[in-house]
């Protein structure tokens, strides 16, 4: 027997997602909730969704699907409903899975506030939580975590992440705006943000830190101890900037297990620092990772006295095939009916399948829920895991605000034992 899903939030970034839940082969039937009656129709009317979506099963509102019978819900809507729309799902008895980040608002005492209310939730209903954040399967994030569990890294030293997200890059941030405040929960949103600022409370990109974060994070599996923060304030008048203190910001952190660890978050850039604008760096003793490449050197645990045979570091280049991790192959026959929906069934093995979406994260994400869900146990991405990397974003815009004075970055604990 399969486990039944919501969709919450068909927008342009939960229709990204729609497909996979739905052919996912542990889903056994799905729901479809949005607030726009014309996008939830589009849905619901597509031939594809019909053998696992019955009509009943469409709502149009959270309260709705709510008191429905599903197992999960995949939230995806407005990013400053995340937390409180979680809350109200675990309540009713459902696993969710959020989009990023954990919530959208200026205010950092809020932020944190919300953090803990879903830390606690998730302790006192038993229910799992799960963070979108596509960081953590992008190829890069699973070869560097393989390489951690083997101990290649040797001890870690030093890690960068950054998202260079320019407000014109190709993804305009200006048009993601303008798509979200117009629709009914935009709306809704405009007058909470003005009281935001007539407050004199102003956020930043570090209040959007997963893709940035979660990098260094996931691979060392340390958590940020204290950070120091600087910020850069537009200097043109852009309109875009209004109601944030900063749009760029850049951090230091001392991490847990003695390693630093150097973020940017950065929003009025056109360039960017590496080969992509989302990525990371880790540098340990005896590995490192960078650009997509793998150095080594192999160090001698004895005294060397043989001056001709030093070791040397080696430099592996990587291709995205290389460092993905497999999927099952059912999955990942599932996955790629949705890329082929005209092939013969029968030829399925021979049909290419490509990761998609953020680097190929996106069927990762899919399954990591969906199977964490039927085999009742804690996902990947936890809420521990996710309540540290808005933390690590919390304290950094509180330390830029302050001119770079060290902030403590809070810590709820590790996720608990199986």
């Amino acid at each position: 027997m399969g486990i039944s899903i919501g969709l919450v939030g068909l927008g342009s970034f939960g229709s990204c997602f729609a497909p996979l839940f739905k052919n996912h082969p542990f889903v056994s039937r799905i729901g479809l909730c949005d607030r726009e009656p014309s996008r939830l129709a589009t849905f619901a009317h597509d031939p594809f969704y019909q053998d696992k979506l019955h009509p009943r099963d469409c709502y149009e509102s959270l309260d709705a699907i709510c008191e429905a019978d599903f197992d999960a819900l995949v939230i995806i809507t407005q990013p400053w409903l995340h937390a409180p729309q979680c809350i109200q799902a675990m309540e009713r008895g459902k696993d969710v899975y959020s989009a990023v980040p954990i919530m959208s608002i200026p205010h950092d005492a809020e932020i944190l506030d919300w953090c803990d209310k879903l830390v606690t939730t998730v302790r006192r209903t038993g229910q799992r939580y799960m963070l979108g954040e596509t960081t953590y399967y992008r190829p890069q994030a699973m070869y560097c975590r393989r390489q951690a569990r083997a101990g290649a890294f040797g001890a870690f030293v030093y890690a960068e992440g950054e998202y260079m997200h320019d407000v014109d890059h190709d993804c305009n941030l200006r048009r993601v705006n303008s798509g979200r405040t117009a629709s009914t929960s935009g709306k809704e949103w405009l007058p909470i943000r003005d009281r935001y600022m007539r407050a004199g409370v102003y956020g930043g990109p570090m209040h959007y830190p997963t893709h940035s974060v979660s990098g260094p994070v996931c691979v060392m599996r340390a958590h940020a101890v204290k950070v120091n923060a600087y910020g850069y304030r537009n200097q043109e008048s852009d309109p875009f900037f209004t109601d944030v203190a900063f749009s760029n910001e850049m951090a230091l952190f001392a991490m847990s297990n003695g390693a630093t660890v150097r973020i940017l978050e950065m929003r009025e850039t056109p360039g960017i620092v590496g080969q992509d604008p989302e990525t990371f760096r880790v540098f340990g003793t005896r590995g490192a990772f960078s650009e997509n490449r793998w150095f080594q050197i192999k160090r001698p645990d004895a005294p060397i006295t043989d001056m001709a045979n030093l070791p040397t570091p080696t430099t592996t280049p990587l291709t995205s095939a290389e460092m993905f991790d497999p999927l099952p192959p059912e999955v990942e026959m599932a996955f790629k009916r949705i890329l082929h929906p005209d092939a013969d069934g029968v030829a399925g093995p021979g049909l290419d399948f490509s990761p998609q979406g953020h680097g190929g994260s996106h069927p990762y994400l899919v399954h990591e829920f969906v199977s964490a869900v039927a085999q009742r146990r804690q996902p990947a991405i936890n809420v521990w895991e996710a309540v540290r990397y808005m933390a690590m974003g919390v304290a950094a815009h509180q330390s830029a605000l302050k001119h770079g004075e060290t902030v403590s970055v809070p810590d709820w604990g590790d996720a608990p034992p199986a």
